[in-house]
């Protein structure tokens, strides 16, 4: 394995992946951006000026490039826990891995909007002294979601109780 492929999949790590009802969420929420714009440019093109049309391309073309790219993107989140730490990866032009120390959580959200309780899906947040080593997971099944804020909060807590 090349140091590239170790520096984002550590050897003996299994990453859990998020649901793919992240997939429709992130979906929808694009295309309600890119509608706005698009409705628009298509009215003023029918009333004004075929020119107007241009400006609905520009987010049309948009959206179908991120409709190719939301799926990978989801597929490219995961999570693991291991002894001592929670790894959080995503991307994939851009790869993050994030190493959050049980010790060093200071507490962990559990958030849910509108179209992501109608989906069943919901996002853990872990929150650090270090707001650069914030890590978040979104996408998982609420009982995923509320399993993981109890036992990293009581990993976090374990941790702390140590020092």
């Amino acid at each position: 394995m090349s140091d590239q492929a170790t520096l984002f999949d550590p050897p003996g790590v299994t990453f859990h992946h998020v649901s793919p009802r992240l997939v429709t969420s992130r979906f929808i929420t694009s295309g309600i951006t890119a509608g706005v714009p698009v409705v628009v440019g298509v009215v003023l093109g029918a009333v004004l000026s075929p020119w107007w049309f241009l400006l609905a391309a520009v987010p049309a073309a948009l959206f179908a490039w991120r409709a190719l790219l939301i799926p990978r993107q989801v597929r490219a989140i995961g999570y693991a826990e291991r002894d001592d730490d929670l790894l959080v990866r995503k991307g994939i032009l851009f790869r993050s891995l994030v190493v959050v120390p049980y010790g060093r959580m200071q507490y962990v959200d559990v958030q849910a909007g509108p179209l992501d309780r109608k989906l069943g899906i919901a996002e853990v947040q872990l929150h650090t002294a270090a707001a650069a080593t914030d890590a978040t997971i979104p996408g998982l099944p609420p009982e995923e979601a509320e399993r993981l804020r109890d036992r990293l909060s009581a990993r976090g807590e374990a941790r702390l109780a140590g020092l």
